[in-house]
């Protein structure tokens, strides 16, 4: 229980013995923080139920909270408010609860089984910097996910079964008839096992043939029949295929190993292919799928929609599937082989749409529970014109480029600020990268997840300000007090020495104890950016510690014991917070 749910409860009691209902009790962290620590705004609600004045049943819950010990003042103010401060005593015993918790006091639950499909990168084209916010936006749910309790499973969902992979075949035949993979003498092989093109050549390779079949039809068609060919088994195109999937995993798991992004499942369209005949077939048999104008359809429009929700398109006319099949037999292999409680997916909000009809579909096959299936949407990345994010000369941004152009920046940054001063070549190059990855993600994180942000490189890498390299520079400082006050006087940090001694440390306790109502709310509303306002919060609350207080320095063994292990404890909460944003927190900068 959260120091806030603890007040809650207590100040709920005083309702009920008011004859209100303890709901009213509920507590907050008060807007007027020079005021109060907390308030109460139950009053005025119950003012409405009991048929009295709020000042009144204000004055009467607050008579009965200041018979409390763990209360320093509780004052009616305004209307009907409740200002609360607490006594130190009692946010001296919830501090060392929560130093004592292994989860430094944060929320947890029950366990549920989740599937989280995040990334979604096709197979031949370079990540771009499109791809930059699933990655990381997906990476961050999967931590804070797992740390509260939950059983995460993480799937990258390639695109690696459509058109495009007919185009780069039918394309390739066309420059390197040769190859085995085309000779009619040898249609089962065998096939070389090292792919015959490189990822730079598929870099090439497609935006030339998606370009060719574009401007004729008859290369569209050579694309087509080459898709359907690989679809039907065709042994030569079948081991090219794994060629190109093979080289562009091995690019696509260096990108986003370099973010600090990984995934539990390599899976793709391509693992569905065998589920789509018999789901069709089923589905047409059960009447929940049906024929309009050569296609088949699932209708999912509903009573009360505010708009016309189009049906979803099972197949074309021409037999060929789409997105909304693979992902509806997704959702089926799925619930088979992980039988997980929720599916929740992590693509742009743009596609809110086609995750609709597939869901209901899905729900109305039988095959899932649409409750339990979430489309977590997120805005775009922008440029100064307030488009999506391009280079200069007007084409998408390679995330290679990015990253690198990111560390490079930082870099700079650490050298103007004298960052990893004297350090060597290696050792800067690897904090450099840690502050480039650490501005990038706490850049996007920190923006609600569903709306749009510029992308502002110079603010991104500053050391000052609310940003990546702030909090670590925070994080890093306090482990360097720790590991001086071991080096120097021998002591480690002994949690029983805590003491709210001052403004500055009750102002980092109150700011450290929200961590679980944090946790809990990032949680239920899917937002990492509550995350990043309590870490800068924290980092702030810290800083006006050190203005304050001498760690090491302090004489008074006492007051050196208790500010050590306050000091172990933020350093703590900002590197497990860190980690749940994907941001890596150096020991040393």
């Amino acid at each position: 229980m959260s120091l806030r749910e603890a007040l809650s409860a207590a100040v709920g009691d005083a309702f009920e013995a008011e004859g209100l209902p303890r709901n009213l009790g509920a507590v907050q962290t008060a807007d007027r923080p020079d005021l109060a620590q907390f308030q109460c705004n139950g009053a005025m609600p119950a003012a409405k139920i009991a048929k009295r004045k709020p000042r009144d049943i204000a004055e009467g819950v607050a008579a009965r909270l200041r018979a409390h010990a763990d209360f320093a003042s509780v004052e009616p103010a305004g209307p009907g408010f409740l200002n609360i401060t607490l006594a130190d005593a009692a946010l001296e015993t919830a501090l060392k609860a929560a130093v004592a918790d292994p989860k430094l006091g944060g929320w947890t639950k029950p366990e549920e089984r989740i599937i989280l499909d995040y990334g979604g990168p096709n197979v031949a084209k370079p990540l771009h910097v499109g791809h930059l916010r699933a990655a990381i936006i997906g990476e961050s749910l999967k931590r804070l996910f797992r740390f509260v309790g939950d059983e995460v499973i993480g799937d990258i969902h390639l695109g690696d079964w459509g058109l495009p992979m007919g185009m780069l075949i039918a394309d390739l035949k066309r420059t390197q008839p040769a190859l085995p993979y085309f000779s009619d003498d040898k249609p089962d092989g065998p096939f070389p096992d090292v792919s015959p093109v490189s990822l730079s050549d598929l870099e090439e390779m497609y935006p030339r043939a998606a370009a060719a079949c574009k401007a004729d039809p008859d290369r569209m068609e050579e694309a087509r029949r080459a898709t359907a060919e690989l679809h039907a088994g065709h042994a030569g195109y079948r081991a090219l295929w794994k060629g190109f999937l093979a080289v562009s995993r091995e690019a696509i798991e260096r990108e986003y190993g370099d973010l600090g992004v990984s995934f539990d499942l390599w899976k793709g369209e391509s693992d569905v292919d065998d589920l789509i005949d018999p789901m069709q077939s089923e589905l047409r048999a059960a009447g929940v799928a049906e024929e309009s104008d050569g296609a088949l359809i699932i209708k999912v429009a509903q009573e009360g929609d505010a708009k016309e929700t189009p049906p979803l398109i099972l197949l074309k006319s021409d037999g060929s599937a789409l997105y909304g099949t693979t992902d509806l037999a997704t959702i089926l292999d799925r619930r088979r082989a992980y039988d997980p409680k929720r599916i929740l997916y992590v693509v742009d909000q743009r596609q809110s749409l086609h995750f609709e009809q597939v869901f209901r579909a899905a729900e109305r096959a039988g095959y899932f529970d649409g409750d339990r299936l979430e489309h977590i949407g997120f805005g775009t990345m922008n440029g100064p014109d307030g488009k999506p994010f391009k280079t200069r000369e007007g084409g998408v941004l390679k995330l290679r480029d990015l990253i690198d152009m990111v560390r490079g920046r930082a870099a700079d940054r650490m050298a103007e600020a004298g960052v990893a001063e004297g350090y060597g070549a290696e050792e800067t190059a690897a904090i450099a990268h840690h502050v480039g990855v650490a501005a990038l993600k706490f850049a996007d994180l920190s923006n609600v997840r569903t709306s749009n942000y510029v992308f502002d490189l110079d603010r991104f890498v500053s050391f000052e300000g609310k940003t990546g390299p702030y909090l670590q520079y925070a994080c890093v400082r306090l482990r360097s007090v720790l590991r001086k006050a071991a080096a120097e006087r021998g002591e480690t940090p002994d949690a029983s020495r805590l003491q709210v001694e001052s403004d500055a440390v009750r102002a980092l306790v109150l700011a450290a104890l929200r961590w679980p109502d944090v946790i809990a709310a990032a949680y239920a509303k899917r937002t990492p950016h509550l995350l990043c306002d309590f870490l800068f919060d924290l980092a702030q609350a810290v800083s006006g510690f050190y203005a304050v207080h001498k760690i090491v320095g302090e004489p008074d063994a006492d007051l050196r014991a208790s500010r050590l292990a306050l000091a172990d404890f933020a350093a703590r909460l900002l590197a497990e917070g860190l980690f749940l944003l994907g941001i890596e927190a150096p020991d040393r900068m």
